[in-house]
C-alpha cells in the first residue's frame, strides 16, 4: 500500500487549443470568470458545467460524491445574486451545517452582505444572502414573508435529504410553492436517479438542467484491517480499483477471501482458545487461530505509523464514541506537539469561556480539553452544541487528528479526513441492529481524501468475526442509491395550503409532488403489464368460442351459480360461528359441557372461561384428568352447560390431585347422561352441497334453468371451452387488481390530503374551502404533533399552569425516548401539571381514533420523559442536579430543551391574546439560560 504524500502532483499546463477554448467560453460567462478568479484551483468540469448554465438562467441539480465541491456551484449562484442586484438564500437541513457555511460566507462577503435564521438565531436577517434551514424558509412561503421581495436564487444543499421519514416533505414543499422567479440550485450526493429527480424539477420548476458527477476529485482506496495487518479489498489485477476508482463487480483480494475461509473453520473448532498460560502467537489466523481484534488505540498507532492521520472513526454509538475516547487516554496516546497542545488548550478555553462555571463538571469539559490537548475527541448528537463546534473548528485546522464518531457527521458538516475507519457493518436503527446500506457505506468513506492536501484517501474496516469479504466489497463498490421520496401532507401543510389556495388548487399542486411523479412512474409498469393481460383475455375469449351460441355468457351462469353456493356457504358459517361465540359467552365457572369434536372431545367441565369477544378460550378438566384451553376449532357448533359441579376456588390446572378430584366429580356427574351420537357435530352445517332455501334457493334454481336451456349445454366441446372461459376468469380477476394497483396510485397524495381535509372538516378546522378561525390557529404550529397541540389549545388543556407546568406540559410532545424498549416509568410532576399531562394523552386517544377510521397514522403518542427536567429547569435547578440522577447527556438536554423553546414560540403565536400566550412567552425566559443560553454554534 503506497504512502500518501502531503500534497497533490502537478498538474499538466493546457495546450493552445484548449485555452483558446476556455477564453471563448469565459467571455461568454463574466461573472463566472471574475467568480472562478477568487479560487486558488481551477474548477472542475462539472462546477463550470453547473454554473454556466445558472449564468444563463437556468436551475441546475448538480449530483456528486462527498467532498467533490458541488459546494462552490451554490456559491457561485450567490456571487451572481450579489452582482446582479438580487437576493440569494442558502438552505441547509440542519442548523450545525447553516452555521457553518454562514461564517463561510461572512468571511467571503463580510457580515454586513451575510444573515442567518435558523429558529434559534436571527442575524441580519435582510441581508442579500441569507442562511437558513429548509424548514425557516418553508414557513417564510406559507406567512408570505416580506424577506421573499428580490429573492433571485435558492440554493437547496443536501436535497436528497427529502428522502428523510421526519422532515422530507419539508423540501418538497419549499420546491413547489417558490415562485416561478425563483433560481432553484439543488445540491445532491451521488443517487443513482438523479435523472428521474431532474426530470420532476424540470416538471415543477421550469428549465433544470441535471448534471451527474460519479468520480471523486481525490481517488478512494478500500482496506479491510485484519490483525495489525492492512489489506487491501480489491484484487490488485483490478485496473480501476489499483486507480482508486473501483467498479461494480471488482474482484476481491485474494488473500482477505483466504482470511475469512481461516476464520470460519477456526470458528468451526472447539478447541479455539489459547490455553492458559500460553503467550498469544499473533494477530494473524490459520492453524485454528481466530483472527485478533486490536483495540481503538492499536487501531489509532497503526494508522499514525502508515501516515494516515487525519482520521474519523465511525462507531455508530454514543457511549462507544465517548469510550474510545477514554481508552485513548488511559493508553497513553499522544498525537500532537507541545506546540499545537498549547494551541488547543488556548483555543478551547477561548471557545468555552462563556459556559456556566458550575456546569464544566457535569459536561464532562476536562476529559473533553484532555482528549483534544493530545489530539483525539468524540463527535454525536449527545454531545453539546458547543462543543461539536470546538472539535469541528480543531480537526479543520489539523490540530484534532482522530474523531470518533456517529454517522450524524457524515451529513454536510465540513470535516474531511484523509481516513475514514468503520468499525462495524451494522448500526442500531431504533429497533434493530441492521446492515448498513451501499449508499450510507459510500456516504461515510466518502469524507475520505482532502481536495488540495491527499493526493488519495483510505476507506478502513476492520475485521470482525463472520466477515464476508465479497459482501464487503459489494456495499463499497455498488453505485445503486435511489432517492425516494417521503411526502405527505400533514394538518398543518393543508390549512396553510387551503388558506393561500383553496381545496382544488391545493390538491393540483400536491399532485406535482416528487412523490406522486414517482408513483405515477411507476403506473407505466403497471399499465404494461395489463395491457399484457387484456391481449391475453381477447385470446382466451377466441379460444372459448362455439359454434352454437356465445359460450362466455354460459360461463358466466356457471360463475355466478358458484359465487352464489359459496357466499350462501360463508353467510352459513358466519351466522353458526356467530351463535358458538354466544354460547360461550354464557359459560361459567362449573358448567358441564359436551366438547363436540376433536383430540377432547365429550364431556368436560369448565374451570375458566377464558371470554374473549374475538375469540374466547374456555379451560377445562375432561374426564381423563387432562386440563386443557380449547379454541373455536373444538366447536363447531354452540354450546351449552348440561349440568353443574362446584369448582374450588383454590383450583389449579397444574395440580394432578386436584384435576383427578374434578374428572372424578364429573364422570360421576355425567353417569346418567346418555353420549352424544359419534360425529354428531361433524361435517354438513357448512358444505357448499347442503340445500339451499330461501331468496338463495330461488336464485339458484333460476340459474341453473337458464344453464340447462343455454344452447352451448349441449355442445360436445363444452368442457374444453369451459377451461378456456375458467382461465379467461382467473386472469380477469388478475386484471382487475391491477387496475385497482393503478387507481390506488394514480392521485395518492391527493387523497390522502382528502382524508386530511376530512379530518380537519370533522374537528372544524376547515369549512369547505374556509380555514375557519381555530384552523388559524393551527396554521402556526408545525411538527409531527401539530394536530395534538391546536386541539389542546382550543380545549384550554394547558390554561393556568404556571410557566415551568406549561413547560413540562408542551415536553411531552417534542420528546421521542430513544430507544423503543425502554419501558422505564417516567417521572411526572403532580397536581395541576399531571393532570394537564394525562389530559394531552387522553386528547391523543381520540385523534387516533378518528384518524384510523380516516385512514390515517400521522400523530405519535405524547412522550412525558423529558417532563421532570423540563419542569425543573424551568424552576431554576442546576444542571448537576438534573444530569446527575438521569441518563440524559448534557447535549441531548440541550437538544430537546431548544425543541421546547421552539414549540413554545408556536404556542405563544398560535395562542393569540390570550394568558397562555403570556404564559409561553414566561417559559421560553426561563428555559433560555445556561447552557442552553450558550449552545449556540454562532460566535458573538
Amino acid at each position: 500500500m503506497s504512502t500518501p504524500p502531503n500534497a497533490p502532483d502537478d498538474h499538466d499546463q493546457p495546450s493552445a487549443a484548449e485555452r483558446y477554448a476556455a477564453s471563448r467560453r469565459t467571455a461568454k460567462h463574466p461573472v463566472l470568470k471574475d467568480f472562478a478568479a477568487h479560487y486558488e484551483f481551477g474548477l472542475d468540469d462539472f462546477q463550470q458545467h453547473a454554473c454556466r448554465e445558472i449564468e444563463e438562467g437556468r436551475g441546475v441539480l448538480v449530483a456528486a460524491p462527498t467532498g467533490s465541491g458541488k459546494t462552490v456551484v451554490g456559491e457561485f449562484a450567490v456571487h451572481l445574486a450579489l452582482t446582479t442586484g438580487r437576493k440569494a438564500f442558502y438552505t441547509t437541513p440542519i442548523k450545525a451545517l447553516s452555521n457553518q457555511k454562514f461564517h463561510d460566507l461572512v468571511a467571503r462577503y463580510g457580515p454586513e452582505q451575510v444573515g442567518l435564521l435558523t429558529g434559534d438565531n436571527v442575524i441580519n436577517g435582510e441581508a442579500p444572502i441569507v442562511v437558513m434551514t429548509t424548514e425557516v424558509l418553508r414557513n417564510m412561503l406559507y406567512a408570505g414573508s416580506r424577506t421573499l421581495i428580490g429573492l433571485g436564487f435558492v440554493v437547496m444543499d443536501e436535497v436528497h435529504y427529502l428522502a428523510d421519514r421526519a422532515r422530507g416533505a419539508v423540501w418538497e414543499e419549499v420546491i413547489i410553492h417558490l415562485p416561478e422567479s425563483v433560481t432553484l440550485v439543488s445540491l445532491s450526493a451521488t443517487v443513482s436517479n438523479a435523472e428521474e429527480f431532474g426530470e420532476w424539477l424540470a416538471t415543477v420548476r421550469g428549465e433544470t438542467t441535471t448534471i451527474v458527477e460519479e468520480r471523486r476529485p481525490v481517488p478512494l482506496f478500500q482496506h479491510v484491517m485484519v490483525g495489525r495487518r492492512l489489506l487491501d479489498l480489491f484484487a490488485s489485477s483490478d485496473v480501476d480499483a489499483a486507480a482508486g476508482f473501483v467498479k461494480e463487480g471488482a474482484p476481491v483480494n485474494h488473500e482477505l477471501l483466504k482470511v475469512a475461509r481461516d476464520d470460519f473453520a477456526a470458528s468451526r473448532m472447539k478447541d479455539r482458545r489459547t490455553p492458559k498460560g500460553q503467550p498469544r502467537k499473533g494477530p494473524q489466523s490459520g492453524n485454528g487461530r481466530r483472527v485478533w481484534i486490536p483495540s481503538r488505540p492499536e487501531v489509532i498507532d497503526r494508522l499514525q505509523r502508515e501516515r494516515l492521520l487525519p482520521a474519523i472513526v465511525f462507531i455508530f454509538s454514543r457511549v462507544g464514541c465517548d469510550a474510545a475516547v477514554q481508552q485513548c487516554l488511559g493508553a497513553g496516546v499522544h498525537l500532537t506537539t507541545p506546540a499545537e497542545r498549547d494551541e488547543v488548550i488556548a483555543y478551547v478555553e477561548g471557545a468555552t469561556r462563556h459556559l456556566p462555571a458550575d456546569d464544566l463538571h457535569v459536561l464532562g469539559y476536562h476529559d473533553f480539553l484532555e482528549g483534544l490537548s493530545r489530539g483525539v475527541a468524540a463527535h454525536h448528537a449527545g454531545m453539546l452544541p458547543a462543543f461539536k463546534a470546538v472539535v469541528e473548528e480543531l480537526y479543520l485546522r489539523g490540530l484534532c487528528k482522530v474523531v470518533f464518531a456517529t454517522e450524524t457527521l457524515a451529513l454536510g458538516i465540513n470535516m474531511p479526513a484523509r481516513t475514514v475507519v468503520i468499525e462495524k457493518l451494522s448500526k442500531w436503527n431504533g429497533e434493530t441492529h441492521a446492515d448498513i446500506t451501499p449508499g450510507e457505506y459510500t456516504q461515510l468513506t466518502g469524507r475520505a481524501g482532502r481536495r488540495g492536501l491527499d493526493v488519495e484517501g483510505h476507506g478502513v474496516v476492520l475485521w470482525q468475526p463472520g466477515t464476508n469479504p465479497r459482501d464487503l466489497a459489494g456495499l463499497a463498490s455498488t453505485r445503486t442509491y435511489p432517492l425516494r421520496s417521503s411526502f405527505r401532507p400533514s394538518y398543518n401543510m393543508a390549512v396553510n395550503l387551503v388558506h393561500h389556495f383553496g381545496r382544488s388548487r391545493s390538491r393540483e399542486l400536491l399532485e406535482q409532488s416528487f412523490a406522486q411523479f414517482q408513483a405515477d412512474k411507476a403506473v407505466v409498469g403497471l399499465a404494461r403489464q395489463l395491457a399484457k393481460s387484456d391481449d391475453a383475455l381477447a385470446g382466451y375469449v377466441e379460444a372459448a368460442r362455439c359454434h352454437l351460441g356465445d359460450f362466455m355468457q354460459y360461463a358466466g351462469l356457471r360463475q355466478r351459480i358458484g359465487e352464489v353456493e359459496k357466499s350462501a356457504s360463508r353467510s352459513r358459517r358466519t351466522d353458526r360461528r356467530d351463535e358458538v361465540i354466544e354460547s360461550l359467552r354464557h359459560l361459567k365457572v362449573g358448567d358441564v359441557i359436551q366438547v363436540p369434536v376433536g383430540k377432547f372431545a365429550g364431556y368436560a367441565v369448565v374451570t375458566d372461561p377464558g371470554w374473549n369477544p374475538d375469540s374466547p378460550r374456555p379451560m377445562v378438566v375432561t374426564a381423563d384428568r387432562q386440563a386443557r384451553r380449547l379454541a373455536m376449532i373444538d366447536f363447531p357448533t354452540p354450546v351449552a352447560a348440561v349440568a353443574r359441579l362446584k369448582v374450588p376456588k383454590s383450583f389449579s390446572g397444574r395440580n394432578p390431585q386436584m384435576r383427578r378430584d374434578l374428572a372424578s366429580a364429573l364422570v360421576d356427574k355425567t353417569h346418567g347422561l346418555a353420549p352424544p351420537p359419534p360425529g354428531s357435530a361433524r361435517g354438513g352445517a357448512g358444505r357448499s352441497s347442503a340445500p339451499h332455501s330461501g331468496a338463495v334457493g330461488d336464485e339458484i334454481d333460476d340459474l341453473r334453468a337458464r344453464l340447462r336451456a343455454h344452447p352451448c349445454h349441449s355442445c360436445p366441446d363444452r368442457e374444453d371451452h369451459a377451461r378456456w372461459a375458467e382461465r379467461w376468469f382467473k386472469l380477469d380477476r388478475d386484471a382487475a387488481t391491477l387496475r385497482r394497483r393503478i387507481e390506488q396510485r394514480t392521485n395518492t397524495v391527493a387523497r390522502q390530503f382528502d382524508r386530511v381535509c376530512e379530518v380537519l372538516t370533522a374537528l372544524g378546522y376547515l369549512d369547505g374551502d374556509v380555514v375557519t378561525d381555530r384552523g388559524k390557529h393551527l396554521m402556526r404550529l408545525y411538527g409531527e404533533t401539530d394536530l395534538l397541540a391546536a386541539e389542546a389549545l382550543r380545549l384550554g388543556l394547558w390554561d393556568g399552569l404556571t410557566p415551568s407546568g406549561l413547560a413540562a406540559a408542551l415536553a411531552s410532545l417534542i420528546y421521542e425516548t430513544r430507544r423503543a424498549d425502554d419501558n422505564r416509568v417516567p417521572r411526572i410532576p403532580g397536581g395541576d401539571i399531571g393532570d394537564a399531562i394525562e389530559a394531552t394523552r387522553r386528547l391523543w386517544v381520540d385523534l387516533d381514533a378518528l384518524e384510523r377510521e380516516h385512514r390515517l397514522d400521522f400523530l405519535r403518542p405524547p412522550d412525558p420523559g423529558f417532563a421532570w427536567l423540563a419542569y425543573r429547569w424551568a424552576e431554576g435547578d442546576d444542571l448537576d442536579d438534573l444530569l446527575g440522577p438521569s441518563d440524559l447527556s448534557a447535549g441531548d438536554f440541550v437538544r430537546w430543551t431548544k425543541q421546547l423553546l421552539d414549540l413554545a414560540g408556536q404556542v405563544a403565536d398560535a395562542a393569540g391574546d390570550s394568558p397562555l400566550r403570556r404564559t409561553a412567552r414566561e417559559v421560553m425566559g426561563l428555559l433560555k439560560r445556561g447552557v442552553v443560553a450558550y449552545s449556540s454554534l454562532v460566535e458573538d
